[in-house]
This record gives structure tokens, C-alpha cells and sequence, in this order.
């Protein structure tokens, strides 16, 4: 198939990146966006990380799954941590949960720590309720004190905080 072949041709990532944004066919789509995910310079991961942005749901889910092929996951998730646009940090979320555990939650909680949106900590909680540890509970607090006004999210913290202590009491017995 072409689009797994021009993975492997100097300087395909502008091609590939171009063909991407009128490609129809599914296969071909992950193709490409598994290639650039391979090629793995920064000329790719600017591609991929460009596609978070795009009108396409499939587009943004496929570079998200490229994404987390990366072997500098943790960097890039960092970056788009601190992303101005607020979907964006939520699709980050989502990249977070695919690193090792105490690495997700310290970016998440690092991110927390001064996000405005509720719905940016609504996803960043979610991924701590699997990642996080009792490192978490500060900020999940500090959290609730901010959006004490919004009974979704205070469900949610009291939620995990709640997991998080059964978790932590149960390795610690």
C-alpha cells in the first residue's frame, strides 16, 4: 500500500500530512497517520498534534491514537497539557492515561492545579480515577474548592478522592 510506504521515504511527512486532511478511506487514513506516528520526527508529531484541531471527530481520534505510539508521549502530553484551547487539554487527557501511572498523574495534578475549565478537570479526573494515587488527593481538594459551585464536578472529585483512599488503604493492609 502506498501510504505505508511513504513512511519509509526522506521527507515524507509533509505529503503525508497534506494527504491526510482530504483522505476518505479509512485504512488509507490509518495508514498515513500510523506512518507519521512511525517517522516520529518533530516534522511528524507538529502533523499529528495540528490534527487535534481539525472539524474531523475521526481525524482527531486517529492522531490521537498515533499520538500515544510515540516514544516521547510524555513530553508531547505535557505540551498539550498546557494547550490554550480547552478541547485540546481534554483530548491531552485522554494521551495522559496511556503513560505510565505516577507520570500521568503528576502531569495531570500539574495541570489541575490551575485549570479554569470545568470540563478540562471533569477529563483530567476521570484519568486519575485509574492513575492516581494518594499524591492526587491535594489537588483534587484544592479542585472542589475552586468549582465548589459545580455539583458534577465536586461528584466526581469526592468520587475518585474516595477511590484513591480505598486504593491506598488497600495496598498499605
Amino acid at each position: 500500500m502506498a501510504a505505508r510506504a511513504a513512511a519509509d521515504l526522506e521527507g515524507a511527512e509533509a505529503a503525508l500530512s497534506r494527504a491526510l486532511r482530504t483522505e476518505t478511506d479509512l485504512r488509507v487514513r490509518e495508514a498515513m497517520l500510523t506512518g507519521l506516528a512511525r517517522i516520529g520526527t518533530p516534522v511528524a508529531v507538529e502533523s499529528l498534534l495540528s490534527m487535534l484541531r481539525s472539524d474531523s471527530a475521526a481525524l482527531r481520534t486517529g492522531a490521537l491514537d498515533a499520538l500515544q505510539m510515540l516514544r516521547s508521549l510524555g513530553a508531547v502530553t505535557s505540551q498539550l497539557l498546557r494547550d490554550a484551547d480547552p478541547d485540546v487539554r481534554i483530548l491531552s487527557c485522554e494521551l495522559a492515561r496511556s503513560l505510565p501511572a505516577p507520570e500521568a498523574s503528576s502531569l495531570l495534578c500539574e495541570m489541575l492545579a490551575g485549570e479554569q475549565s470545568a470540563n478540562v478537570c471533569a477529563s483530567a479526573i476521570d484519568v486519575l480515577a485509574e492513575v492516581g494515587g494518594p499524591e492526587a488527593l491535594g489537588t483534587l481538594a484544592d479542585c472542589a474548592r475552586r468549582f465548589r459551585d459545580t455539583p458534577f464536578l465536586l461528584f466526581a472529585i469526592n468520587a475518585v478522592s474516595d477511590r484513591i483512599n480505598v486504593k491506598s488503604a488497600s495496598t498499605r493492609g
